[in-house]
């Protein structure tokens, strides 16, 4: 075997050996404050704003059982039906979050807002009972300036911003400035859980196909946001990392549901070389048996070629694409990590937008030189991809 065919075989498996590592590890999160507009909108009741709790929300997880054989699916809780809404109180906001009553509506299963709390003029978090995921599902959602609870007739587009591995609903308010980018926008933002694990799939977990995460952002949430919120029918979705993995194949698996997606050094080839140990690395680290994604890579193989975005392309013709993605060879803080899972994933990217290349369908690609697997690079790669989106949503860029 030729010199050169070794190295490059030796280089791969190290970086296999390296990326598996990380999804045990976890990359840090790179600087990034949030910032919110002064000017409050009209909202019953209307909250001043006031800074977000210095704790982070925690997570939902659907961890296996207590006491549960290993190896077995793990089991979800049952969701209570809603408990009869009541009218919001009308006194004066408090100087904190403002919890008020939340909507009565259903999405079409029945899944509904269970609790509705305020951080801000613009910010609240909700907790959906989901049908399709089989828990309460913790959503941040940002309004427009002019956004009221009342029905005015008004509605506005939605874009999703999905989280990265280990990560939470929060990640996009507390790395980035994302509330007042969008302070001037006509434009929802929703912000969903995607569990402990930060992969928003279908699960096959034994057969059972739950939690479904795609289910509950791509028809549950959006019937919720448009009944209760509302949200018109146009949106967009992006994500970071495994957000970006979701971001690509929501759109593939929903197709028509979003006019724009993004993905920001997103898994894009759930089956390139190295792919499935990482993944599955990912969920074993948050003490889930790996089988419960999507099964053993081998014996499952259409299962795993149906929830990967290389496999799927063909379905993304009509919807916008942006793809981004760094070399890895950029500063961060956590070098080891950032550095090695950007290089990781750099090639699966290019290999999927050449692939969307020889299909015919029209990509935007970013890969630059420099940049790491951090919020540094994914912020200034989304204001690279608004224009994109911006146009996906029916805005001006």
């Amino acid at each position: 075997m030729p010199s050169s065919s070794i190295l490059h075989m030796t280089r791969t498996l190290t970086s296999v050996l390296a990326l598996i590592a990380t999804a045990w590890l976890g990359a840090a999160p790179g600087a990034g404050a949030a910032a919110g507009p002064a000017s409050p909108p009209t909202h019953a009741p209307a909250p001043a704003p006031v800074p977000a709790p210095a704790a982070t929300p925690t997570p939902v997880s659907v961890p296996q059982p207590p006491g549960q054989a290993p190896g077995t699916p793990f089991q979800l809780p049952t969701i209570p039906p809603p408990a009869p809404a009541t009218s919001p109180a009308s006194a004066a906001p408090p100087a904190k979050p403002v919890t008020v009553t939340p909507p009565s509506g259903t999405s079409n299963d029945g899944s509904f807002v269970s609790t509705e709390t305020w951080l801000d003029a613009r910010t609240a978090d909700l907790s959906v009972g989901s049908i399709s995921v089989g828990a309460r599902v913790p959503v941040r959602i940002i309004v427009p300036a002019d956004w009221t609870a009342s029905d005015t007739g008004q509605s506005w587009p939605v874009l999703y911003l999905l989280q990265g591995a280990h990560d939470d609903y929060t990640a996009w308010t507390r790395e980035t400035d994302i509330e007042s980018f969008v302070a001037d926008k006509e434009v929802i933002i929703a912000m969903p859980s995607a569990g402990p694990t930060g992969i928003p799939t279908r699960w096959w977990n034994g057969g059972k196909n739950t939690p479904d995460y795609e289910t509950f952002d791509a028809v549950e949430l959006m019937q919720l946001l448009q009944r209760d919120f509302h949200a018109s029918t146009t949106s967009a979705v992006a994500g970071v990392s495994t957000g970006g993995y979701g971001a690509v194949m929501m759109a593939a698996h929903y197709p028509g549901t979003f006019n724009a997606a993004a993905s920001y050094s997103g898994v894009v080839n759930t089956t390139y070389p190295g792919m499935p140990a990482v993944m599955r690395a990912i969920v074993a680290r948050e003490s889930i048996q790996p089988d419960a994604l999507w099964g053993d890579p081998i014996k499952n193989s259409q299962l795993w070629d149906a929830n990967n975005p290389y496999a799927q392309a063909m379905k993304l013709r009509n919807t916008a694409l942006f793809v981004s993605c760094g070399d890895g060879t950029g500063p961060t803080q956590s070098a080891a990590l950032g550095q090695t899972l950007e290089k990781a994933v750099r090639p699966q990217n290019v290999a999927f937008a050449a692939r969307l290349n020889v299909l015919g369908i029209p990509v935007q690609t970013d890969f630059y030189t420099g940049g790491v697997h951090d919020w540094v690079s994914w912020k200034t790669a989304f204001a690279a991809s608004w224009p994109m989106l911006a146009a996906g949503l029916g805005l001006p860029s």
